[in-house]
């Protein structure tokens, strides 16, 4: 992509009513711009990182063995009037009506839906165990959005559901996407903490959140610091493995690890009180267990080994995906902006043309572009006629992670400059060893 074919509307003063970092730089940066409270169109950079990180999850839910689908957002009343939920789940709901005074509701979670799916198609015990997931617009009436889109109205949400025949089965489901969640956040260049929560309206008493450690964060936390020693790596991971799924789990969420909300100050003073921390967490996903709340109530079983109708053990595991890219721009910035993990990042590398117009600069960054789009990454040129204070400053706001500078004086030395956005570090190389340093990285 070359910016001056692309909609990149950067600001360069802090927006007045963005709190913390990741709403003000996703702003600056031309990411979002909010249409009502809490609600927010996704311009172009910002929906490039909203589908890589979207990309990212739909890879680790395939290899763990869920089945992608793609539920409505807007719902009957009446499903979540058989599982009681409707005048229970209270004011953030979105409660509407059809021209023919039906009610509906604009889904905040499918719990309801996906099992009148399910209980519509599947009656034997033959045809599971079974999980699907969605990745969909969701909505929550928050009485006080803020902070971006990590308190937003309107949500990118991968929202995934097990059924199976025993509580047996259905605690594989609940280990199984907690290692593939594990897998997920470390892609994404995140240390995502599993720790013990509350389940609040989805219900169950096995229940998860992971958060990101951050100052921002909206829930207090206290933790073991011996779990941010615990990284997951690049396993080799057999999803059918129970025992191998098990370990996992007991390796990552032994250690103290909970949220406000079911914190046990007796348990933590067990903690060696130098590992003992407290801080403030985003959370980025939860996983639940909850039995046969939702199978026992609307009528979902299936016949059993021995012919008898028994209710599904259920489990639902959400990630927010949208949210996550506000937790990645806390996680991950300086004073100059954004700094994209490689992971997620929208554009592979930056092009910076430090002399618009030079014959030999315009064909050295065609020259570089060309070369890097054929090894199939993207790369954006900078390719405006504007001084290169301004260049430099665009890129290090939107945190490329990798930035070439091209200019008469370096060309004449045959090389350019390679920086790291992370590090700042920058380095004079051939074009052609640039070139291959860049691709490096993202093989």
């Amino acid at each position: 992509m070359r910016l001056s074919r692309y909609f990149l509307p950067v600001l360069k003063e802090n927006p007045a009513e963005a709190q913390i970092v990741s709403h003000r730089l996703m702003l600056r940066a031309g990411m979002i711009k909010q249409s009502a409270a809490g609600i927010y169109s996704w311009l172009p950079l910002g929906l490039k990182v909203l589908k890589n990180i979207e990309n990212i999850v739909h890879e680790e839910q395939a290899k763990a063995g869920h089945l992608a689908m793609l539920m409505p957002t807007i719902q009957s009343a009446d499903l979540w009037r058989e599982s009681g939920r409707y005048d229970d789940y209270g004011e953030e709901m979105l409660r509407i009506k059809d021209r023919h005074g039906r009610d509906m509701l604009f889904t905040p979670t499918a719990e309801e839906l996906i099992t009148d799916i399910f209980r519509g198609h599947v009656t034997s015990y033959k045809d599971m165990p079974l999980t699907m997931y969605q990745i969909q617009w969701k909505f929550r009436d928050e009485r006080r959005p803020r902070f971006g889109v990590m308190r937003g109205r309107e949500f990118y949400m991968k929202d995934g559901y097990n059924f199976d025949l025993t509580k047996e089965d259905a605690m594989h489901a609940y280990n199984r996407h907690l290692v593939s969640y594990l897998r997920t956040y470390e892609r994404m260049g995140l240390q995502a903490i599993p720790m013990r929560a509350d389940s609040g309206p989805i219900g169950g008493d096995d229940t998860h959140e992971f958060l990101v450690l951050a100052e921002t964060g909206e829930s207090e936390v206290f933790y073991d610091s011996a779990v941010t020693d615990l990284t997951f790596g690049d396993r080799d991971i057999n999803y059918d493995d129970k025992a191998q799924c098990q370990s996992i789990m007991e390796e990552f969420t032994t250690k103290y690890a909970r949220t406000d909300e079911t914190h046990d100050e007796a348990l933590f003073a067990e903690v060696p009180q130098e590992r003992r921390k407290v801080a403030r967490g985003i959370e980025v996903g939860q996983i639940f267990y909850f039995g046969t709340k939702y199978s026992e109530a609307m009528g979902a079983t299936v016949q059993d080994g021995d012919g008898k109708q028994v209710p599904v053990h259920m489990g639902s595991h959400g990630i927010g995906v949208s949210r996550l890219v506000g937790a990645i721009i806390e996680a991950s910035h300086d004073d100059k902006g954004i700094i994209w993990p490689e992971g997620v990042t929208p554009f592979h590398c930056g092009i910076v043309n430090l002399k618009q117009g030079d014959a030999e600069a315009d064909a050295a960054c065609e020259d570089l572009y060309h070369h890097l789009t054929k090894a199939g990454l993207e790369p954006l040129y900078d390719d405006r006629n504007e001084r290169a204070g301004g260049k430099f400053a665009t890129m290090d706001l939107i945190g490329l992670p990798w930035r070439l500078t091209v200019g008469p004086r370096g060309l004449k030395n045959g090389v350019v400059e390679l920086t790291c956005r992370k590090t700042g570090e920058s380095e004079e190389l051939t074009p052609q060893a640039a070139i291959a340093k860049v691709i490096a990285q993202y093989n």
